[in-house]
């Protein structure tokens, strides 16, 4: 099927890494803006340019815009050798292909199953979104009572689906006949899309996959989906219903959206059947019309301040609790930390979130509460299908930038108060808040012994107050300050100094020595 004539050659193929794997993309036309193409369930970007059906889309997009698609990970030529990722994560490679194109912000086209990712992309990562075109698809591809029957322990795979997965890559392939019936009577496209399906996606896959269709439900950050939405749907898609597209035009009308649904004649569900023409007449009046200068989008510096409180800067200026959109998002972000950079489990992130809930539904919103804390922090998350981390090198984050000093004076200096302070009873915190408070005590305890060596008895009392202010049960503590302030001839501070040392030692049923038996042994 490959025409070698008038056509030009397939565009050239790229590789973009997101999260340890490798993501094929290409780049093709020269029009005044740029759509990134957000890919249903499986393809094959550059097999695709066989098909001249679907070649005619890909043209009749090149002239208006410059088009970036991408074979989404597990598909195509995409990494194969990993999990089929999840929502979150699809985000990732998205954010991945743009980086690595040169892309700082464009229009997004979500078509079935790249819906979903494209809402979270733009909820996510709203300055890089000019705007969301959304085909064939909706915030969730299901309905909530279907995604009930469907993760049911007793549910069993209906007829159809088995003889998708059955047929995948075989003449008996069903897929053309459900997606783009219109088609179904071109033998010579139907003799083709065997071979197409084999280079799009194992059959091993398909499970997955589907599996994550289901899982997919970004109707909970519709409400931070910000730029100018436009939703085509064919009245007569039986993969995905027009009801879908509806309920995600009502949700985002509703938080105030500047959104538009278009609804089209027609059944197909794949976009490069039927008519070709409506649609695009309709993308390219969308972004060509709404087209406006933007600056060039400069590297925003987060801070993350853990250190004493838990605050959060962006280019200086604290984050308001308002820009979060829930406490949970602030905790996600606190457990991150707390790792220092190391994965945690998304089991662990459920337990933490919803503690008292058993739900499917959980992992899409843990994916939602996600999408908050990339899009408060500009991205810095990374995330695969087991776990998350926090990266790093993307934000600066007190706690880490202070474990990294080496000297005293510098570590006492740069430690504010105890880690997470408002979280102490976090089982999670623990280890680091006792971790930063032995490092701080250690070092503070070193400068304020050498204080007292040389006679400087106001810096050693500083010291010294500081680690009871920490730990008011420290001993060696309460000993050197009564020594310090007995040697600066503030006898009755020292005394009192003294009274405070028995009080907390009776605390814990720890017999105190005398104040002259204290002087004397210093």
């Amino acid at each position: 099927m490959v025409d070698s004539g008038d056509m030009d050659p397939v565009p050239e193929i790229r590789f973009a890494r997101a999260t340890g794997s490798t993501i094929a993309y290409m780049v093709y036309g020269d029009g005044p803006v740029t759509i990134c193409a957000v890919p249903p369930m499986a393809q094959n970007i550059e097999l695709a340019w066989d098909s001249p059906i679907i070649r005619r889309m890909f043209e009749r997009y090149a002239t208006f815009s410059r088009q970036v698609v991408f074979d989404k990970r597990g598909t195509g030529m995409s990494d194969r050798s990993l999990d089929i990722p999840g929502l979150d994560e699809r985000v990732d490679e998205l954010r991945a292909v743009m980086d690595d194109a040169g892309v700082e912000h464009a229009y997004l086209h979500g078509m079935s199953e790249g819906g979903p990712m494209a809402i979270m992309f733009a909820a996510t990562y709203p300055e890089r979104v000019a705007g969301l075109i959304l085909e064939g698809t909706g915030a969730s591809l299901v309905t909530d009572a279907d995604r009930d029957t469907i993760t049911a322990a007793d549910y069993r795979p209906s007829d159809l689906r088995r003889r998708f997965v059955s047929g995948w890559g075989t003449p008996d392939s069903i897929t053309v006949a459900h997606f783009a019936p219109s088609l179904a009577g071109d033998g010579e496209f139907a003799d083709w899309w065997p071979r197409y399906e084999r280079q799009a996606a194992t059959r091993d896959a398909l499970g997955p996959l589907f599996d994550l269709n289901i899982e997919m439900d970004a109707r909970g950050v519709l409400p931070h989906v910000t730029c100018p939405v436009l939703i085509l749907h064919r009245e007569g898609d039986s993969v995905v219903p027009v009801e879908r597209a509806r309920e995600t035009h009502r949700l985002l009308a509703e938080a105030g959206a500047d959104v538009r649904l278009v609804e089209l004649p027609g059944d197909d569900h794949f976009s490069f059947a039927g008519d070709v023409e409506a649609p695009a007449v309709e993308i390219e009046r969308f972004t060509t019309g709404t087209v406006r200068d933007r600056p060039a989008i400069a590297p925003h510096r987060v801070e993350i301040r853990t250190l004493g409180r838990f605050e959060v800067l962006v280019d200086g200026a604290p984050v308001p609790t308002s820009e979060w959109g829930s406490r949970r998002a602030r905790t996600l972000l606190k457990r991150l930390v707390a790792a220092q950079g190391w994965p945690v489990t998304r089991d662990e992130l459920i337990e933490l979130l919803w503690p008292d809930e058993i739900s499917d539904r959980l992992n899409a919103r843990l994916s939602v509460q996600l999408s908050a804390v990339r899009r408060v922090l500009h991205g810095a998350v990374i995330a695969d299908r087991s776990s998350v981390r926090l990266d790093l090198d993307a934000v600066d984050v007190d706690v880490a930038r202070w474990t990294a000093l080496t000297d005293d004076v510098a570590i006492v200096d740069g430690y504010p108060g105890d880690f997470l302070p408002d979280d102490v009873y976090e089982d999670w915190s623990v280890g680091t808040r006792d971790d930063t408070r032995s490092r701080f005590v250690a070092s503070a305890r070193r400068i304020a012994s050498e204080a007292q060596r040389v006679g400087d008895h106001d810096r050693a009392e500083s010291l010294l107050r500081r680690i009871l202010a920490t730990d008011a049960y420290d001993e060696p503590a309460h000993r050197a300050l009564i020594v310090t302030l007995h040697a600066a001839g503030r006898l009755g501070e020292a005394r009192t100094a003294h009274d405070a040392f028995a009080a907390a030692m009776d605390d814990l049923a720890v017999p105190v020595a005398d104040y002259d038996d204290i002087i004397a042994a210093a």
